[in-house]
């Protein structure tokens, strides 16, 4: 099957080569470095780091959740140089942002995984280690990294049961590719287990690494500081298609209890704003696209962000924020946004029934009554119209909860990684 796979690969690189472009003519890459992705000569190698380690963070989430990491291992080796990759044009945006105050790091975009290109990116870049985050099971990376004796580990591993089926399916290619994964840190039980099933070795339960990040409040700015804490207003994050109209239907019953209501909607992908602004002309809701640094037009009733980055600036005055990836019957077994953000900044947070990819995240913070199940537009309403309702924004932070379970979670996977990287697993 591997052999069938890298076959596949050369034989359709042509195609995968004309996808790249028309993403790039279409504004789905970055213009000047996606070829990145598809051509060896345009790798930028930087040559002969001797301990670079490289960290694969497919997009916004992954990337933010191993700054913590990064810095702890630079605290204890100042030698250490970072390759990161990403797949995304968002995250590839934040990468300066996210780590101006680390030295030593270089980003690039993960190259596709064909054998030729990700063989030539291993040869080159040589790294001491490498370090796949979530659920970036890449076979030809895994494999060839193996045969060069390259050290690679998952972190934060994440699979759900629709992604452990199809695995399942070829189960004798799914064991020789996690048997090749030198250390493995779940983010959950539930996929340690399926770790195990897939002959992974080394498989450790260390929890959810989203949890570690601090925030510090003072260092969150956002023009419209002033608009966010005069007016009432909600927030929905990381919606995805069809969220909106439930968003949308909410935000109309809500104009039924309040003289002046905003609903800001900030789509998981920035790509469709103006689809949801489409959506808002038919049912007659003035609407405002919001780029970075535009003011709020007071006027508008639903603001759509436009921006990469910035919904931390939003977190830290909404009272109440509803999580995306939630409200969609198709996606019950791989549905959920991460939520951790938004509590941590003080939000009640509110979601679907679908949670699959953060029910323990979820858990958790319904047993605090941090977060909320809604199960309808009604039900949302009822939530909001009580939050609304607060002259000031309630005091849903629970810090020190949150951060001390942050810390452990950074010591549980700290002492693997370094253990990992000493070759003592």
């Amino acid at each position: 099957m591997i052999t069938l796979y890298r076959l596949l690969g050369v034989l359709l690189y042509p195609i995968i080569v004309i996808i790249i472009y028309l993403r790039r003519f279409f504004g789905k890459e970055d213009p000047k470095r996606f070829t990145e992705k598809i051509f060896p000569y345009k790798f930028n190698i930087v040559k002969n780091i001797p301990d670079l380690i490289w960290f694969h963070a497919a997009s916004i989430g992954e990337l933010r959740s191993i700054h913590p990491i990064i810095e702890e291992l630079k605290n204890i080796n100042k030698d250490y140089q970072f390759l990161i990759t990403t797949t995304t044009l968002s995250s590839s945006k934040l990468v300066n942002r996210e780590f101006k105050n680390i030295e030593n790091i270089y980003h690039r975009f993960l190259p596709i995984d064909v054998s030729f290109v990700i063989k030539s990116f291993l040869k080159n870049w040589k790294p001491k280690a490498i370090f796949l985050v979530d659920s970036e099971i890449w076979p030809n990376l895994i494999l060839y990294s193996r045969e060069l004796k390259i050290p690679l580990a998952l972190i934060n591993a994440r699979i759900t049961k629709k992604t452990s089926d199809k695995w399942m399916l070829f189960n004798k290619t799914a064991n020789k590719i996690f048997s090749s994964i030198d250390l493995c840190l779940a983010s959950n039980n539930e996929t340690k287990k399926k770790l195990i099933d897939l002959k992974a070795k080394n498989v450790f339960f260390t929890g959810n690494i989203k949890l570690i990040n601090k925030i510090d409040q003072n260092k969150i700015e956002n023009t419209n500081k002033e608009f966010l804490e005069k007016e009432k207003f909600w927030l929905a994050a990381s919606t995805h298609s069809n969220e909106e109209e439930f968003c949308l239907a909410t935000h109309k019953k809500l104009k039924e209890h309040f003289k002046k209501i905003t609903t800001i909607i900030a789509p998981r992908h920035i790509s469709r704003s103006k689809q949801i602004q489409n959506m808002c002309n038919k049912l007659n809701l003035s609407n405002q696209i919001l780029n970075d640094n535009d003011i709020i037009l007071k006027e508008k009733e639903i603001i759509i962000i436009n921006s990469f980055g910035v919904l931390p600036s939003y977190f830290k005055y909404a009272k109440s924020a509803f999580i995306g990836k939630s409200f969609i019957k198709r996606l019950e077994k791989e549905g959920g946004q991460n939520p951790i953000e938004a509590a941590k900044l003080g939000c009640k947070v509110y979601h679907g029934p679908f949670v699959y990819n953060f029910s323990e995240i979820y858990q958790l913070l319904g047993e605090k009554n941090i977060s909320k199940k809604i199960e309808s537009s009604d039900e949302l309403v009822e939530n909001l119209k009580s939050d609304l309702n607060e002259n000031e924004k309630k005091k849903f932070q629970f810090d020190a909860f949150l951060n001390d379970l942050g810390a452990s979670v950074l010591i549980n996977n700290m002492e693997k990684i370094n253990k990992f990287l000493k070759n003592e697993i």
